[in-house]
């Protein structure tokens, strides 16, 4: 999942949205399809992201959200946690957004491999 989530061409395949994406710290990136921007802030190999994001919904003078993805190993896989912070008041759509765009498109692409 860590690697998945780097990687431009899996990251793409678990979401269905083009996605250009990096593996280092204080690179850029963007996913479903220029729609989300942003930085990586922070990453330990399979273990944790933290990543600066924001939306094309966010005015020009909101701060970036933050992102922090955990990856936990448990019998039979891994479970991903996802805390997502600093969101623009009135901007509840991610919610939704996370779940529809990529909580259950991982869960399909992850169990078919």
């Amino acid at each position: 999942m860590y690697e998945a989530w780097l990687d431009s061409s899996k990251h793409s395949a678990m979401t269905g949205g083009e996605a250009l994406c990096s593996n280092q710290e204080g690179d850029t990136f963007t996913t479903w399809d220029g729609y989300i921007s942003g930085r990586n802030i922070k990453l330990s190999p399979n273990f944790e992201i933290v990543q600066a994001w924001r939306t094309t919904e966010f005015e020009e003078n909101d701060e970036d959200s933050m992102l922090l993805i955990s990856f936990d190993q448990i019998d039979g896989g891994t479970q991903l946690t996802l805390h997502h912070s600093n969101i623009p008041q009135g901007q509840t759509q991610y919610k939704k957004g996370w779940e529809e765009h990529y909580l259950t498109p991982m869960k399909l692409f992850f169990n078919r491999k």
